[in-house]
């Protein structure tokens, strides 16, 4: 364990839990950092679920979460809509997931005047109908600003609560890249791009000087930097790679979730940092290195 470490970005899916179920020792490894004061917050690709639903699972599991903790590319995604002016966009996600943009949502998704689209994970939504639909939208520029594609991750696949793998929004987001041409890219609004996790280390304190009032009590003044902070994932693209590598996180990788042998060697993939079993393997590591072990 990097000693340097004092604050954690965690990932939810697969590193917290699979499905409903929680992973063995997450939770205590959760409420570990809390008692010894280390700074952490929740990052998460979920898109399948609104915050609300997401915070009620969580808990129901028996996590300790406070909604102030919890960054989603759903949050980010609508944060960006905002920002830009998109007022009009097809969304492709999941109904839960809908609660999130109820001021944006067409209810039957039939406005023939939509300003982008936006892919989450919404299996209901990956028809021939309306993925071709989502294509006549980005198609339809006639050589003005092209209609923006915007994702919340495109991870390749997802572990159900059964263990079995299943196809995420990445595939489907491919498939409009290509249909489209022309140049269209996709925009990932979720990790692993480098504005996601700036928030998330905003919110953190980095750039900050740490003082008595900060959640570590820490009083040397030191400021809180980024290779100070470790990103827990168990996906080394989707959670590990692009702003993470770019930012010089300190990049953990979980053998829990998604997880598959050899994830870790892959051909064109910069190895994380460091691999343990599970977050609880992790903490029991962070708190033996800093002397604060139970």
């Amino acid at each position: 364990m990097n000693r340097r470490i004092r604050a954690l970005l965690i990932d939810l899916s697969g590193t917290l839990h699979v499905g409903a179920d929680p992973i063995a020792g997450a939770a205590r490894a959760i409420q570990r950092l809390r008692d010894h004061k280390i700074p952490f917050r929740f990052c998460s690709n979920t898109s399948k679920e609104s915050t609300n639903d997401l915070l009620k699972r969580l808990r129901d599991a028996g996590f300790i979460v406070h909604e102030d903790e919890l960054f989603t590319s759903l949050n980010a995604m609508k944060r960006l809509l905002t920002e830009r002016g998109i007022k009009r966009p097809l969304l492709l996600l999941s109904p839960s997931a809908l609660d999130d943009f109820k001021d944006l949502s067409d209810e039957d998704n039939s406005a023939q005047d939509h300003d982008a689209v936006v892919v989450g994970l919404a299996p209901n939504s990956f028809t021939y109908n309306t993925l071709n639909q989502a294509f006549r939208i980005l198609s339809s520029s006639n050589g003005q600003r092209p209609i923006p594609l915007l994702t919340t991750h495109r991870a390749r696949y997802v572990r159900s609560s059964s263990g079995e793998l299943s196809l995420g929004p990445g595939p489907f987001v491919t498939t409009l890249e290509v249909g489209v041409g022309d140049g269209c890219k996709a925009e990932i609004v979720g990790k692993p791009a480098r504005a996601f996790f700036e928030v998330c280390l905003r919110d953190l304190g980095v750039g900050r000087k740490r003082d008595i009032s900060d959640e570590d009590g820490q009083r040397d003044g030191e400021e809180l930097k980024a290779d100070h902070v470790a990103i827990i994932g168990d996906d080394i693209e989707a959670d590990l790679g692009g702003g993470a590598l770019e930012l010089g996180l300190n990049r953990i990788l979980v053998k829990t979730g998604k997880y598959r042998k050899g994830d870790e060697m892959k051909a064109g993939i910069t190895p994380p940092d460091s691999v343990y079993e599970s977050i609880a393997e992790i903490v029991d590591a962070l708190l033996e290195e800093k002397g604060k072990s139970m």
